[in-house]
């Protein structure tokens, strides 16, 4: 996992608050990363498998500071993720609760439902 950074502290506490979600989803996180603007913090997540309905598309999870997460899918490099769906509540919930979240979406892969860890 990289980042990129202004304020080291917040930077480092959202890293290990990413590095818990992604170990709660059972993922290795070598496809994410944390990022500061030097204003806001955020945080990008790749999920493995396809939402239904977007077959071609991949999935991510995004953090924001003011937002929360929320699951998007990519278009194309040149352009930003849409994101489909936030997560309700704390801005930085338990990890189990966004693994949970992320289990409801029925990620599939090849055909199958993804089974995420929870």
């Amino acid at each position: 996992m990289d980042w990129e950074f202004d304020d080291e502290g917040a930077v480092r506490a959202l890293l290990a608050y990413v590095s818990d979600v992604t170990r709660a989803l059972g993922l290795s996180g070598e496809c994410s990363f944390v990022h500061s603007d030097g204003s806001r913090l955020g945080a990008y997540l790749a999920l493995d498998g396809h939402l239904p309905g977007f077959a071609d598309r991949d999935v991510a999870l995004l953090w924001d500071e003011g937002r929360g997460w929320s699951v998007a899918v990519e278009s194309d490099s040149s352009e930003p993720p849409f994101v489909l769906a936030r997560l309700r509540g704390p801005v930085r919930p338990e990890p189990a609760a966004v693994a949970r979240w992320v289990d409801g979406l029925r990620l599939v892969h090849d055909g199958r439902e993804l089974l995420t860890a929870s």
